[in-house]
């Protein structure tokens, strides 16, 4: 089974468990670091994760995750929030954040700079807009290394 197949079948357990501990599903990721991989299940709600909502949705998704035994190499299960920072990946996580500042990251220089930060003012179709200095800006899916939220301390 792929790495997205892993992803994506975890991320429909997790809809059940994450509906009877009133959070949402962010995002889901099975990566390699070193020698070990992570299956990293991100929870999100608006008034904020606590460590409980963790905890509660980590030990209920390892129970369905030993029930159901679909990932073949062994894995450490982290259940957290996304973080101020988080990753913009899917479209929902773009509608979610319009009007809200972010950091996108290109993979080769435009107008001499990769980094770019400004309002998210649109997302159609993997196109990215940003109002930088009130002047939009947009880049195609194909330019975008990664999209983040900024935050501010």
């Amino acid at each position: 089974m792929a790495k997205k197949d892993y992803e994506a079948r975890t991320e429909a357990l997790l809809e059940p468990i994450v509906a009877e501990y009133g959070v949402r599903v962010y995002d889901v990721e099975y990566v390699k670091e070193g020698s070990d991989w992570y299956l990293r299940a991100y929870i999100d709600k608006d008034e904020g994760v606590t460590i409980d909502d963790c905890e509660n949705v980590s030990r209920a998704l390892n129970v369905k995750l030993d029930e159901e035994d679909y990932i073949e190499d062994a894995y450490i299960l982290e259940v957290s929030s996304p973080g101020l920072g988080r990753k913009l990946t899917k479209e929902r996580h773009f509608r979610q954040s319009m009007g809200l500042e972010i950091e996108l990251k290109t993979y080769k220089p435009v107008d001499k700079k990769k980094e770019f930060v400004g309002i998210l003012s649109d997302y159609d179709n993997g196109a990215v807009t940003i109002l930088e200095d009130g002047k939009p800006r947009t880049f195609s899916k194909d330019e975008i290394a990664n999209v983040r939220l900024t935050f501010d301390f």
